[in-house]
């Protein structure tokens, strides 16, 4: 039943449905504009000494002309993926109702949408930048640090092997 005790609302056919219909439309459209008369205007000499005969060409070339053009559709559906791609586009549509925000739409100048886009992306590299150059700069004080001391130490010991060549000598 429908939210307000309503007979039930039917679902909005799929995408994959909607393609189906329409090739089916067009496939009857397509034999409407083919009909038997023009057919047989076409072919008005051979129709004249044979009708039956006329008829069943026309039957066996419509009949061949549909399963063919149903063939060449089902297997555009096959490789283009179609029945996954229409399913996929249904369900990101679904997601999309349940959204309370619009979905982004161009405002027309493209610097402002560029912006629009790029500045969240670049403020966010921009702090990760940040964030790496004070880990690097931390290394390197404490790289500083470090050959500050080797230094000491070393001239602590060239001291003391001065201190002890003098004392040996």
């Amino acid at each position: 039943a429908g939210e307000d005790g309503g007979p039930p609302v039917p679902a909005a056919p799929s995408r994959a449905q909607i393609f189906a219909a329409v090739v089916d439309t067009f496939l009857e459209k397509l034999v409407a504009a083919g009909s038997y008369q023009r057919f047989a205007s076409c072919y008005r000499c051979f129709y004249k000494l044979q009708p039956e005969m006329t008829r069943g060409i026309y039957d066996q070339f419509v009949s061949q002309l549909q399963a063919s053009i149903k063939e060449e559709i089902q297997e555009v559906k096959e490789e283009g993926n179609l029945e996954v791609l229409f399913n996929s586009l249904d369900r990101i549509v679904e997601e999309a109702r349940s959204r309370d925000e619009p979905a982004w739409r161009p405002s027309g100048i493209p610097e402002e949408d560029v912006r629009s886009a790029m500045v969240p992306y670049l403020l966010k590299h921009r702090s990760y930048l940040r964030k790496v150059l004070k880990e690097k700069e931390e290394e390197n004080r404490k790289a500083a640090e470090s050959v500050l001391a080797g230094r000491e130490r070393i001239a602590a010991l060239q001291q003391l092997i001065e201190a002890r060549k003098r004392a040996w000598q």
